[in-house]
């Protein structure tokens, strides 16, 4: 198990703002309540050179937020390299809720 944790002198990583998103996209996570992510999930976007499509496996509790650490790694792949992406959701109702908004 790899533990990595923020820097204080990069505490705005923990900020949606700070990951180069567009701000459409901001926008619809902020409508939603999601301005900041745990530091755990700042964590996993932070490791080796997962942002350049290098795997990740994480593990967290049910609701924890591990879908948005995908959803934040598939949105920027796709935006910067204009390539499609595949989205595998566990349930029908999470499938649901996602094509509601992405």
């Amino acid at each position: 198990q790899c533990q990595v944790n923020v820097p204080e002198d990069q505490a705005d990583k923990l900020l949606l703002a700070s990951w180069g998103l567009p701000k459409a996209v901001l926008e619809k996570y902020h409508s939603l309540g999601v301005v900041q992510m745990f530091e755990w999930q700042a964590e996993c976007l932070m490791l080796g050179q997962v942002l350049e499509g290098k795997n990740l496996v994480y593990s967290a509790p049910t609701s924890a937020g591990k879908t948005l650490v995908a959803e934040l790694l598939i949105l920027k792949r796709v935006l910067e390299t204009r390539k499609k992406a595949l989205f595998i959701l566990p349930f029908v109702s999470v499938a649901k809720e996602k094509k509601c908004y992405l």
